[in-house]
């Protein structure tokens, strides 16, 4: 096995390590940014049901 080789699989197996601390963190943020509109869409059905609960018993 020659250094160039050697090289080369050390460069691959940087690339692999790498490549899965992107991944993980991209996920993350993915899934951070697929919560917080399921929040937001969960938050404003409750906004406007309140708010239909309410506006209903100050009218009678």
């Amino acid at each position: 096995m020659n250094k160039g080789t050697l090289w080369t699989i050390l460069g691959v197996i940087a690339a692999i390590v790498i490549a899965w601390i992107l991944v993980e963190l991209l996920w993350g943020v993915a899934l951070l940014i697929v919560k917080l509109v399921v929040v937001a869409v969960v938050a404003l059905f409750v906004f406007f049901l309140l708010r239909a609960v309410f506006s209903r018993s100050s009218s009678e």
